[in-house]
């Protein structure tokens, strides 16, 4: 039996979590939000084979991107207003390193997450999918959120909850724990 999650090692100069599975659960119905992804791409008779971010990938190719990406959006802020706190969310309150988010949701879901269990002031910069050109797990976003935090990506250690996550840290060059190793 632990008193909460285990404390990350401090021989990183900064963190930087996942959010939705690692600091928050988001209330969001994936498959809801894929079928009606799917729908939209139906009605232009376009190809809607794959997973929701493989069709986010690819809406750009078929004029979709603006349209795809604010349906996932506004699931995602909804979902984000009705969000769960997570254990590993306390540790960000009392982290003496700088914190930042690096996630596959929208900035603003995350924004409102933050805001919503009272962690934005604990966070020093947050990376959404739409807030670099690509998202995880190409390293752009966690790239940017070393930089925002001013520690070299050698010295930083991501977490997250899914092996996009691993991915990502493994692409940028930084540590990566998964959240189950800590909670």
């Amino acid at each position: 039996m632990t008193d909460g999650p285990r404390r990350i090692d401090d021989g990183w100069e900064a963190i930087v979590y996942d959010l939705d599975g690692t600091l928050v659960d988001l209330a969001v119905d994936w498959d809801e939000v894929a079928t009606a992804v799917v729908t939209t791409f139906a009605k232009r008779g376009v190809d809607t084979s794959g997973s929701l971010w493989d069709l986010l990938e690819r809406a750009s190719e078929v004029d979709l991107r603006g349209e795809v990406e604010e349906i996932i959006s506004e699931y995602e802020r909804g979902g984000a207003r009705r969000s769960e706190r997570l254990a590993l969310a306390d540790q960000i309150v009392g982290e003496d390193r700088p914190v930042a988010v690096c996630s596959l949701n929208c900035e603003e879901a995350c924004r409102i997450a933050l805001e919503k269990h009272d962690l934005e002031n604990h966070v020093e910069a947050v990376i959404g999918r739409d807030s670099v050109a690509k998202p995880k797990p190409d390293p752009g976003p966690l790239e940017a959120a070393a930089e925002a935090l001013g520690a070299p990506l050698g010295r930083t250690v991501f977490v997250g909850d899914t092996d996009r996550d691993a991915i990502t840290a493994e692409r940028a060059g930084t540590g990566f724990l998964y959240v189950r190793e800590l909670v």
